[in-house]
């Protein structure tokens, strides 16, 4: 067994991240790489490693274990991800990471959604999947998380396409929670795809959005990739005040803030989910807190409110139980400067090819004026939001649970009925079964935000159309020609 963690999970030139490895075999080789459009080798050491006790209320409190290694973060590595692979000697192989932030900001900052990877994770105990209600960042994460074969592949948009020995062999060696979350699903590919195409990224995880109220200072543009779930009130409160003096925000994500927690002792995640009566600050004057879903009556802040779409009026796409659609968007407003560069008229699809519609999606209550869906102004959603394009989703009921969740499992659809539609009734089923990915645009004060609506955009950004899109996003706020180098970073 090996199996390791890095604490802090971020650091700039100067810092010291320390990792902490447990191994059998008596010594264990490092290697830091930074991962971008290659891996770059920054650094190997050999280190003499053995057994650490995993404590039985790890999942909660953390491993406590002692260094094995103090990496310093040298002035002359690179902002970005910085994978830890560790190899034992009989040849079993691990990862950690930790994140290198720029010294000064840069105009677009990544960043990573690491509170959403602490909430999937269920190494040593259980995630908020499996019946737990807190998650410390003090451990190691699941096999596949950090490091996996062909994403575009092992992805649940594709799994249904894969005869059933091979996803089962897959599932013997990585986590089943490795498709739902991780930076190997949906980051990495962007990250490869932006420095590839000129584009300069400053990087920082949740704990920083959360943690550093300056964190978005001299900034430009603020990026979200993939699988960003679990948000603070710190987190968007940080994000959507920066908007309004003026900064941009581009959601290349999916099921977004859908969920609240917060930050407790050692920085684990709180999050109680449907038990939000449970939660300690029920009854409190900190209630609006409560780790329950933003939509929810009880905080009083619907994601919409900052990227636009819900979870609640989207749901599940080209996967089990879901609407397959055409793997894209159906494009409404072509004349939109999003399109600009593409041949588009009102009907076509885009990024259909490689499926960047699923696996979960974010939409609005849209209703049909002269024929093209506009988005009415309920459940938070700005009335300056404007439908892009659309494709179908599905919240899934209790019933339409996927193999391998746990028995308690309560289908998003009932819960989302319970919550906003006054009671799990067929009736009220039926008003919210039936969601949409969407992708908008609107303005918020002197800012503006930019939403995909699905989680698996990154998929697509091989593709002549989708890339064009995400260019002419970025590209608006950002002069790409001034970053152009020639080479990847």
């Amino acid at each position: 067994m090996i199996a390791g963690y890095c604490w802090p999970q971020s650091g700039s030139a100067g810092d010291t991240v320390d990792l902490m490895v447990s191994a059998t075999g008596g010594s264990c080789r490092v290697e830091v790489l930074r991962i971008g459009a290659s891996e770059q080798l920054a650094g190997t050491w050999e280190v003499t490693v053995g057994e650490q006790p995993v404590p039985g209320d790890c999942a909660t409190e953390g491993c406590g274990w002692d260094p094995s290694l103090s990496i310093d973060i040298d002035p002359a590595w690179q902002p970005g991800f910085y994978l830890v692979r560790l190899t034992a000697g009989d040849g079993e192989v691990a990862e950690a990471f930790f994140v290198v932030r720029a010294a000064e900001p840069s105009e677009t900052l990544l960043v990573l959604s690491t509170s959403t990877w602490a909430a999937y994770n269920d190494w040593g105990g259980p995630s908020f999947y499996t019946g737990g209600h807190e998650s410390s960042q003090h451990r190691p994460l699941p096999r596949g998380f950090l490091d996996k074969p062909d994403p575009h592949r092992y992805r649940v948009a594709r799994f249904g396409q894969l005869p059933r020995p091979e996803v089962d062999e897959y599932f013997d060696n990585y986590s089943y929670w490795s498709a739902a979350a991780g930076w190997a699903n949906w980051e990495r590919l962007f990250v490869a795809w932006a420095e590839r195409n000129g584009v300069s990224l400053d990087y920082a995880t949740s704990l920083d959005l959360h943690s550093r109220p300056d964190l978005l200072d001299g900034r430009r543009l603020y990026i979200s990739i993939g699988h960003d779930e679990y948000w603070t009130e710190a987190m968007r409160d940080h994000v959507e005040n920066w908007i309004e003096a003026g900064g941009a925000a581009a959601f290349f994500s999916g099921n977004t803030a859908f969920w609240q927690v917060r930050f407790g002792d050692d920085d684990r995640v709180i999050g109680y989910k449907l038990d939000f009566h449970l939660d300690p600050v029920m009854g409190t004057d900190a209630e609006h807190t409560v780790s329950t879903m933003w939509s929810d009556p009880l905080t009083g802040r619907p994601e919409s409110e900052m990227t636009g779409v819900s979870f609640t009026r989207g749901g599940y796409a080209h996967c089990r139980r879901a609407p397959k659609g055409s793997g894209g968007y159906t494009i409404w407003r072509p004349d939109h400067w999003a399109f600009d560069g593409l041949r588009l008229i009102a009907g076509d699809v885009l990024g259909g090819e490689p499926v960047v519609v699923g696996y979960e999606c974010d939409g609005c209550e849209l209703e049909l004026v002269d024929g093209l869906p506009v988005a009415r102004s309920t459940g938070g959603t700005p009335a300056s939001f404007e439908v892009l394009g659309t494709a179908p989703a599905h919240l899934w009921e209790t019933a339409e649970a996927p193999p391998g969740m746990p028995d308690s499992y309560i289908g998003e659809l009932n819960w989302v009925t319970e919550r906003l539609g006054g009671g799990d009734t067929p009736e009220n089923r039926e008003r919210f079964a039936h969601g949409a990915a969407v992708m908008g645009w609107f303005k918020r004060g002197l800012g503006e935000v930019f939403t995909t609506g699905c989680t698996d955009w990154a998929y697509g950004l091989e593709h002549d159309d989708v890339a064009t899109v995400t260019r002419n996003v970025i590209g608006r706020h950002i002069d790409l020609a001034a970053h152009q180098s020639g080479s990847p970073q």
